[in-house]
């Protein structure tokens, strides 16, 4: 072999030899630096390679040295990684490592928590626990699934629309029975015609012999003689006397407008008989609970019962005796109560104010 031909070669096997160690060099970062190895398991490495960074705080701390796959398909893929011995002080065994990428399509690398203070220090060749990493392909996939759904959803809404648009154009052609009733009047007029002939029946039903006792249970058969004698409002003070009742005491049950126990009511009459005085006011009144329309109607069936049964009972002049039904109000009872105020002698006074006490 000639000189030459001895110095050629010679060359290019330094050139290999400086190459390999180049790469051999470079895939071992933490050659010529303090280092121990710490070991993590994943399901699914997520295109992690050998050689990629390991950032602790956000700082390049080590390099993946290997990554192993598991001996049987229950176990998970084991990540090697070289780590600088700096670490140690704040990397403890509940650490937690996971697989994170530079962008959405970046190159992989393992970042590493901190650890709490008080865990124990990391060993050499110790194993520290993982967080699933994230899959872009996953992540694409729900996001095709919410696009899909919200698709849908939209179109719901648009024929849903559509559907509230021919409606809509039906009525105001006067199409249907809704359409009929908002643009003719015919059907309108003979709605309200059928309105006013049922209460008419109602009318004539409570002085049919076959429900007439539900009415008389509650005291009256017809709710306009209930507001024959009935004053707008209570007259103000000051007041002569005031008799105070129970409704459960006078009319036994709380929902009833028929006197049970009326003779409580003699020393009314019996004022009324041998005192001079003004107007006479009876006022009844609910508590709070209830309906309030038939709360209403029953403080006016009271107040003219206990009315009924004085002008009936005792002898003085029954046209300033006047009554008026409150219905709810915030001092009412829930039994109800009966008030009867007698205005002093000369005062005939009833003021046209909307029904209810004055504060």
């Amino acid at each position: 072999m000639s000189r030459a031909l001895r110095l050629g070669f010679f060359v290019l096997l330094s050139l290999g030899i400086i190459v390999a160690a180049v790469f051999v060099i470079g895939s071992k970062e933490m050659m010529f630096k303090s280092s121990y190895k710490l070991k993590t398991g994943f399901k699914n490495v997520a295109g992690l390679m050998p050689g990629a960074n390991v950032r602790v705080g956000g700082l390049q701390k080590g390099t993946v040295q290997r990554i192993d796959l598991p001996k049987d398909p229950s176990g998970n893929v084991v990540v090697v990684m070289d780590m600088s011995h700096d670490t140690q002080d704040i990397l403890k065994r509940d650490s937690v490592a996971s697989i994170k990428s530079e962008g959405l399509v970046g190159d992989k690398f393992v970042e590493i928590s901190f650890g709490s203070s008080g865990a124990p220090k990391l060993k050499d060749g110790d194993t520290i626990q993982s967080a699933p990493p994230l899959d872009i392909a996953d992540v694409v996939t729900k996001t095709n699934q919410m696009l899909d759904s919200a698709t849908v959803a939209i179109q719901n809404v648009q024929q849903t629309a559509e559907n509230l648009t021919s409606i809509t154009s039906k009525i105001n052609k006067g199409e249907g029975t809704a359409g009929a009733l908002i643009n003719d009047k015919t059907m309108y007029n003979e709605a309200n015609a059928s309105v006013a002939a049922l209460h008419d029946d109602m009318e004539a039903l409570k002085h049919n012999f076959l429900v007439r006792g539900f009415f008389k249970k509650r005291g009256y058969e017809d709710q306009s003689d209930l507001t024959k004698y009935q004053v707008a409002s209570v007259p103000p003070g000051p007041y002569q006397k005031v008799f105070t009742y129970s409704g459960k005491d006078l009319f036994g049950k709380p929902d009833s407008g028929h006197l049970k126990n009326e003779k409580q009511l003699n020393e009314v009459g019996a004022f009324l008989q041998n005192q001079k005085s003004g107007m006479v006011v009876i006022a009844a009144s609910m508590g709070m609970k209830g309906d309030t329309q038939k709360d209403r109607t029953l403080t006016e069936a009271r107040a003219f019962a206990v009315r009924d049964y004085l002008v009936r009972t005792f002898r003085f002049d029954d046209t300033r005796l006047k009554t008026i039904g409150l219905g709810k109000t915030a001092d009412g009872e829930d039994d109800g109560k009966i008030e009867i105020m007698v205005l002093p002698a000369g005062k005939t006074r009833a003021d046209n104010q909307a029904p209810g006490r004055p504060e």
